[in-house]
């Protein structure tokens, strides 16, 4: 396989839908064939919970599909769509394994992440729960703007404004997902980082985690 393993021409003729909030989605976002190898190079995430990559191993073609979406190319593809300046921001990512019962639950991201993306790495999924939904509020999971399959490299893009409400019925069992953020400075990047390498110890040490999200 040749060139980048995300298909930046689908992301740049994708729509971006503007009310309430900012948000894209774009199915099989990874390429077809590069699936294969990324999920086999993809990390061991054993238990419930998000991960920093450097709390991680992983293979090469994981890796390249991490350089490619920190990579100037998608930067510039997400500024351009999204109307933002990201020169100088820093990025932060993590890696989810395992959704638990307790996961799910609505939320906003917090304000000192510009922008949220999400690649999904599973499979075709076929249960009806773990489908993240955009909302249009903080109260009902049913007040859907738009349900994200998390299968097969769909990728969903949103910028993190106030009223960026998501959450998902609860779903237990494998649910691979890639969260990359555009945050406001190094000093998020560094608290972050640690914060996740405390709560990612104990979680490895009693295999509990506390309530995801995403």
């Amino acid at each position: 396989m040749t060139g980048l393993p995300i298909d930046l021409d689908a992301f740049n003729a994708a729509p971006l839908t503007r009310w309430p909030f900012p948000f894209l989605m774009v199915p099989r976002f990874v390429k077809a064939e590069a699936m294969t190898a990324i999920n086999a190079d993809y990390p061991l995430v054993a238990h419930p919970g998000s991960f920093p990559l450097p709390t991680l191993e992983y293979g090469p073609a994981f890796a390249a599909f991490i350089a490619a979406i920190e990579g100037p190319a998608f930067t510039g593809a997400v500024e351009k769509k999204l109307g933002l300046d990201l020169k100088g921001r820093p990025t932060m990512v993590t890696a989810r394994g395992i959704s638990a019962a307790r996961d799910g639950q609505i939320h906003t991201d917090s304000r000192t992440k510009l922008v949220t993306v999400l690649i999904y790495m599973n499979n075709d999924w076929e249960a009806k729960t773990g489908r993240l939904r955009l909302l249009r509020g903080p109260d009902n999971l049913d007040d859907v703007i738009a349900e994200v399959p998390p299968d097969q490299g769909t990728l969903l893009v949103f910028k993190n404004e106030p009223n960026a409400w998501h959450g998902f019925h609860p779903f237990e069992g494998p649910r691979r997902v890639i969260q990359l953020n555009w945050v406001t400075d190094m000093g998020v990047v560094r608290r972050e980082q640690a914060r996740h390498r405390v709560s990612a110890f104990f979680k490895r040490l009693r295999g509990k985690s506390a309530p995801e999200r995403m």
